[in-house]
């Protein structure tokens, strides 16, 4: 295996929240240490120890309250309509039931499963989805529970088999060489044990039906026929390029000024404060729009989570406001009555 980055104590679980600074802060910590593996061409965290991963409902991951990615949701909706049709659905890992939730009141016939699911509608199981549940599914979505996974490839043979032996498959996750060519350092997280390209599929699976980038280039998605999964081998004329100066970005500070705030306490946010505090470079404030991890404590720094409102009252005009995902600066700027110095740092 060919080593590519390595980081020390990050968070295993950035996006569990936590009710006081000091529990934040004494969060569970493990080490990153990414490669290339030289059989099967897959990129991993060599370092990651599964069994420091239980999810549970203190787990919040859920970005539909953004106007924005609800837009994005739609784009994922026709593209399961499409290429999958509305009949037998099976959502695995649907979170908090958002997604499964839309999806049926545009009448597609949808079971979920997800351990860290709070609510109760009749179609989500709280367990995982394994042979034995009862459920088959003509189509099978997976958005964003791959990079989760230690070993994908096992994982996808197990949901054939859950499945009858086929079924077509949606899979959504992070597009890493959007992460290389962004130098998004912010973007590398324990909890993310794997990271995809879209060749990547079309080795693991002998027929792929539909592919490409989504949210901004930020996902890939790929549609294929989970009856073809089979065990991917390296192609070495399409050898992962990870930047010598992945981390160059870490010690830029664009502004002299005294205050700074993180717009975004999802995972990006975690790790981009944790990393600048390493660096001397310690954020003020951390800014978030969803109700369940304001006045929450970030894993690692101890920060609080704050909403808008309250936040943009205590920052002095010209601020330095970082916006951890780019694809949200209209909408930040407009909530934000553009009066701060605006940085969305994966550009």
């Amino acid at each position: 295996m060919k080593l590519l980055y390595e980081q020390r104590q990050l968070p295993i679980f950035q996006n569990r929240m936590y009710d006081s600074a000091e529990e934040a802060k004494a969060c569970p910590k493990g080490d990153m240490r990414l490669v290339e593996d030289l059989g099967s061409g897959l990129v991993y965290n060599a370092a990651f120890q599964p069994e420091l991963m239980v999810y549970d409902a203190h787990y919040q991951n859920e970005q539909a309250v953004s106007q924005l990615f609800q837009e994005h949701l739609e784009t994922v909706t026709n593209i399961i309509d499409r290429s999958m049709g509305r009949e037998s659905i099976v959502e695995v890992g649907c979170g908090k039931g958002f997604f499964l939730e839309l999806l049926q009141r545009k009448g597609f016939d949808i079971s979920g499963f997800d351990p860290t699911y709070e609510g109760t509608n009749p179609r989500v199981r709280k367990h995982y989805f394994k042979a034995g549940v009862g459920i088959q599914g003509k189509g099978l979505v997976l958005r964003h529970v791959m990079e989760h996974i230690q070993n994908p490839v096992q994982f996808l043979h197990q949901l054939k088999e859950a499945n009858g032996g086929g079924g077509k498959i949606y899979i959504e996750v992070p597009v890493f060489d959007w992460i290389c060519e962004h130098r998004a350092w912010f973007d590398i997280f324990y909890e993310h044990v794997n990271y995809f390209r879209i060749s990547d599929f079309h080795r693991m699976f002998g027929k792929v039906i539909e592919s490409g980038t989504i949210f901004g280039g930020q996902y890939l998605y790929v549609v294929a026929d989970l009856s073809t999964i089979r065990n991917p081998t390296i192609d070495m004329e399409d050898r992962v390029q990870f930047p010598e100066n992945f981390t160059e970005t870490l010690c830029n500070n664009p502004s002299a000024s005294t205050s700074s705030a993180i717009w975004g306490g999802a995972s990006k946010g975690v790790i981009f404060a944790l990393l600048k505090g390493r660096n001397g470079q310690s954020v003020d404030i951390v800014i978030d729009i969803n109700p369940a991890k304001q006045g929450k404590f970030l894993a690692a720094t101890g920060l609080q989570v704050l909403s808008p409102s309250q936040a943009l009252a205590l920052l002095p005009a010209g601020s330095t406001l970082y916006i951890m995902n780019s694809n949200y600066t209209k909408e930040i700027k407009h909530m934000s009555n553009n009066k701060f110095n605006y940085v969305g740092v994966d550009q």
